[in-house]
């Protein structure tokens, strides 16, 4: 028998490869189809306009809002808080100006949800993303840093060589400047959340002197730490990749909903143009980039509808601004719909369908639902009544034959002032209802007291040859002014479970 044996060649140390790093390893597997890809910065360069001009205002306005309107009072009697908006736990309220809402009111919540969704889906049928270029809190925090960044580290090429540049004592202050400043603008976020659900003047003394509930530094820091990292690293990230928005809104367009757009019509074929040189025959895209460079989200407009796109119109401001110095009209990017821009391609005049079945459906649904909140809010009574009958035991026998049932009431006044309430009992002839405390045979009278729940216990008996069986349907009710409001119950009379 013959042995043959295959040696095997040691590794020659001069060829062994050189260690490769995690972060290494992620680039190459992201550059080769991977499921991750390093993020790229993005340096958007600042450009003037009509819709930066916007924008500026809405981000003035909307965090103008969000910082102000904890500390908006608003005058309530007695010892109900005096915050206008405030969500208060403690108290099982929420409270918004002159309207206060009680946990079992949760519809009303629902529905402002729901009116803010279809709200949301009408504008974007009819106008694009409107919300994730100009209200989105993401944009509007996210233009802030930029805005601070730019402050501290210039314009687009000033950051690019800033970055590039090694470490000196004049790149170490401005970017420790420009991270202090995001912290206390997260901080300044986070804190200003925290007093929608605390009365502000009172939480902002107990959070420096550490007596704050945990809940209030628990938010806090996660919101500060949140808003630092998402609109300070993350930023379009959040929007392309965290946002299920940009991928629903693709299901709520159509060719004739308004949208940034590259006006291919007029502007191809593109190319270089130099002073002097004539238009004819090309179109008024002189290839320049402009666009591209001005877009926080990093896209080229030019390729038509993205998912990456949020409609914010700094792209229009670019290129109306090259359009003016090269002498040509504005508007070659500009909100325009596809169906428009199609149409003038082929040398037609083009229509806009704002009143589309789509648009119709959610402006239908958007008013339904709206109409029933404001009938819903101007129909609530002010009262709320319970009735809660003994189970154990179910029912009594008194000495006398008569049957007596136990309950207690509880009554609910949505109303901010004491109400005197009038007590009834439906459904049982000849019935007795009595109240400790009270006197037997006058009215059940009660005082509930404003913005609480009331418990009264109230007994009625009846006699045997008066119920229809061992339940007897029954009911009771409060009478207050002009209003009235029942609840339905049953009276026990034998051996029958509740």
């Amino acid at each position: 028998m013959t042995v043959i044996i295959d040696r095997v060649s040691k590794p020659d140390p001069a060829k062994r490869e050189a260690p490769v790093s995690a972060a290494e390893r992620l680039r190459k597997k992201g550059a080769g189809g991977g499921l991750y890809k390093p993020r790229m910065p993005i340096y958007p360069k600042l450009v003037h306009g009509k819709w930066r001009a916007i924008k500026w205002a809405l981000l003035v306005a909307m965090l103008g809002v969000y910082y102000v309107t904890p500390w908006i009072r608003w005058d309530r009697p007695g010892k109900l808080p005096d915050q206008a908006v405030l969500v208060d736990f403690a108290g099982r309220r929420f409270y918004f100006f002159d309207i206060q809402l009680w946990p079992q009111e949760v519809h009303f919540i629902t529905g402002l949800l729901i009116i803010a969704a279809l709200g949301l889906f009408l504008v974007t049928a009819l106008f694009g993303r409107l919300w994730c270029g100009y209200a989105c809190p993401q944009t509007v925090w996210t233009d802030l840093f930029i805005y601070v960044e730019r402050l501290f580290e210039g314009d687009r090429n000033a950051r690019m060589r800033l970055d590039a540049a090694p470490w000196s004592f004049n790149k170490l202050w401005r970017k420790t400047g420009k991270h202090l400043t995001w912290l206390g603008i997260g901080f300044a976020t986070g804190g200003a959340w925290i007093f929608y659900y605390h009365d502000a003047p009172t939480l902002i003394r107990d959070f420096w002197v550490g007596e704050a509930p945990a809940t209030a530094y628990i938010f806090a820091g996660l919101l500060t730490f949140t808003t630092y990292v998402f609109a300070g690293f993350m930023r379009e990230q959040v929007c392309t990749y965290m946002c299920p928005w940009p991928r629903i809104q693709g299901a709520m367009l159509d060719h004739h909903s308004l949208q940034v757009t590259y006006r291919y019509d007029r502007g191809e074929p593109r190319g270089p143009h130099k002073k002097g040189m004539a238009w004819e025959g090309r179109g008024d895209c002189i290839d320049c980039n402009a666009c591209v460079v001005a877009c926080p989200m990093g896209i080229d407009i030019r390729n038509g509808p993205q998912l990456e796109c949020i409609n914010c119109g700094l792209c229009i401001d670019a290129c109306d601004d090259i359009m003016k110095k090269v002498g040509r009209p504005h508007g070659l990017i500009a909100y325009d719909t596809d169906s428009a821009v199609a149409e003038r391609k082929m040398g037609n005049t083009p229509r806009y369908k704002f009143m589309r079945p789509r648009t119709v459906y959610y402006a239908v649904a958007l008013v339904f639902v709206s109409g029933l909140m404001v009938w819903g809010l101007l129909t609530r009574p002010a009262f709320e009544l319970h009735a809660l009958r003994d189970r154990n035991p179910t029912f009594v026998r008194l000495h006398d034959g008569d049957i007596r049932n136990g309950y207690t009431l509880k009554i609910a006044n949505r109303t901010f002032a004491p109400q005197v309430v009038e007590i009834g009992f439906s459904g049982v002839p000849q019935a007795r209802m009595k109240s400790p405390g009270h006197a037997a045979g006058q009215p059940l009278r009660i005082t509930a007291q404003p913005n609480e729940v009331t418990a009264v216990r109230v007994f009625v008996t009846a006699e045997p040859d008066d119920l229809a069986g061992t339940s007897t349907p029954a009911a009771f009710e409060i009478r207050s002014g002009g209003e009235t409001v029942r609840t339905k119950t049953t009276f026990l009379s034998g051996a029958a479970n509740p």
